[in-house]
């Protein structure tokens, strides 16, 4: 088992746990290795000192986190599916038009999208209800 740190291009920093290290390449390279914070598929590895793990109960433990990241991982993908399937996508306006349905000047529906962090804080400020999904990449069969 090899853990990394990563960070995404959002600069978001995590680590994760791998079998070996091509392991790791095979999922970077197929997009598989998501940021927990953002979704994003773009993460490289940052310099971390050498750790070197011991077989038995920790690999035994570490194999369990492991399944349960992708259990995690699949229910992401489901919940995206969902999301894409009973919403409009309105992306990078996605403020403006939460702030519309709102105020009722237009007509409420589903929607998803993009928005910075500030207009984020924005519209809750105003009391407008909106949840922050991680955006898992879409699993490619």
């Amino acid at each position: 088992m090899i853990r990394y740190q990563l960070q995404c291009d959002k600069a978001h920093g995590f680590e994760s746990w791998f079998r070996d290290s091509a392991a790791y390449d095979t999922l970077a390279a197929a997009g598989e290795v998501a940021c927990p914070v953002c979704g994003s598929a773009k993460v490289e590895k940052q310099l971390m000192a050498p750790s070197i793990g011991k077989g038995g109960e920790g690999a035994e433990q570490t194999d369990k986190a492991m399944a349960l990241a992708g259990e995690q991982l699949k229910a992401l993908r489901e919940l995206r599916r969902q999301i894409e399937s009973n919403a409009d996508y309105v992306g990078p306006s996605f403020a403006e038009v939460a702030r519309k349905i709102h105020y009722g000047e237009i007509d409420q529906r589903n929607i998803y999208g993009e928005t910075s962090p500030d207009d984020a804080k924005a519209l809750r400020d105003e009391g407008i209800d909106f949840a922050t999904v991680p955006w898992v990449p879409a699993a490619e069969n």
